[in-house]
């Protein structure tokens, strides 16, 4: 196993509780985070713009802005991990928040122990290290880059090309996107591709949050769904890299 040296991370937590941020400050900063708050949805964005942390934990009935529109707006601004911490707890709820570019989302009333493991979790999949990890053996396969259509996807560098363009993507559609295309064409389901792109944490995940990643991944590809260069869905079961022409 490498040695990682963790880079002290920025989160911002955003609730008009104060109570509840004065609770998850405590026990992010007891996981060695530096916490900054924001109680409204512009002091929010106000605060992202200044502070550009490391993830972003809102709350979705905010004054001035809604947490769907700062979410919209953060997203729009790049790919800065989101926890919804909501009591809008329903699975259509959730599936909103996920579209609309949340990372994970936690429903109240919550365990800040639990909030601090999903918090460590995402962490652990998206933020920079001073060394970097080498990457398993589900994406080198002992083999170099792994190349798909124009796609050339390097293991080593975390990069993906396409043509001569490097294609920005996260570390989860990165992993997403290497484990379909090392698989040759055999279909991954959900549960599997979930495996594969976020290990065992010990925070639960949707299975659904592999179809959000997917969308995320063709648009950044300029793929589609109804005709997939790329990653092609296979209904009722998961997904597979498309068939090469």
């Amino acid at each position: 196993m490498n040695a990682v040296a963790r880079i002290p991370s920025t989160v911002l937590v955003v609730d008009d509780d104060r109570k509840i941020v004065q609770l998850v400050r405590a026990y992010l900063e007891r996981d060695g985070h530096r916490v900054v708050a924001a109680h409204d949805g512009r002091q929010a964005l106000a605060t992202f713009e200044a502070e550009r942390p490391d993830l972003v934990v809102l709350d979705l009935m905010l004054p001035e802005l809604d947490g769907y529109e700062v979410c919209r707006r953060i997203r729009a601004d790049g790919d800065t991990p989101i926890l919804m911490l909501t009591a809008r707890s329903s699975v259509p709820d959730r599936i909103h928040g996920l579209l609309q570019g949340a990372d994970d989302y936690l429903p109240k009333p919550f365990s800040p122990a639990e909030l601090a493991a999903r918090v460590r979790a995402i962490l652990r999949r998206t933020r920079p290290t001073t060394v970097k990890p080498t990457p398993g053996p589900e994406l080198t396969r002992g083999r170099g880059p792994l190349r798909h259509a124009d796609l050339t996807i390097d293991p080593e560098r975390f990069e993906v090309r396409r043509g001569e363009l490097v294609v920005p993507l996260t570390n989860v559609e990165f992993r997403l996107l290497a484990t379909l295309v090392a698989a040759e064409g055999r279909v991954l389901t959900r549960d599997q591709l979930l495996d594969a792109v976020y290990g065992h944490d010990e925070a639960e995940v949707l299975d659904r949050t592999i179809d959000v990643h997917v969308g995320r991944l063709r648009d950044k590809l300029g793929d589609h769904a109804d005709a997939p260069r790329y990653v092609a869905t296979v209904r009722g079961v998961g997904y597979r890299a498309a068939a090469v022409p």
